[in-house]
């Protein structure tokens, strides 16, 4: 089954805040996301680089948010069954609220009423 336009733009935003985290706090070379089949290969991934610990982490959030097993796919900070593991939980967390926070502060407005609810 194809994506939905707010599955495409739930997991663009995923890559992004990922990207600007990398980008504010790890040092290295920085490289797109390699994706070679599925639904992902639609979305603009290689616009977002992150370093390896920041691509496993993402492969692994994406993965997971395709996986999700709710028909109708709330956000993940108001979603009832948590697929993240602990670790994983608490990584996706701090990569969005630093990004988010970054990113308002920067002239992103748009993303204050995400950020709110």
């Amino acid at each position: 089954m194809p994506l939905s336009r707010r599955e495409r733009k739930d997991l663009t935003t995923l890559a992004w805040f990922t990207a600007v985290y990398c980008r504010e706090h790890h040092d290295g070379p920085r490289g797109p996301l390699a994706v070679a089949e599925g639904e992902l290969r639609i979305l603009p991934l290689q616009r977002y680089p992150v370093c390896n610990e920041c691509a496993d982490f993402l492969a692994y959030a994406l993965e997971r948010r395709l996986r999700c097993p709710l028909e109708e796919k709330p956000s993940c900070k108001h979603c009832p069954v948590h697929c993240y593991k602990p670790g994983h939980r608490e990584k996706v967390r701090e990569i969005m609220r630093f990004s988010g926070r970054h990113l308002i502060m920067r002239g992103r407005l748009g993303l204050l009423w995400h950020y709110l609810f």
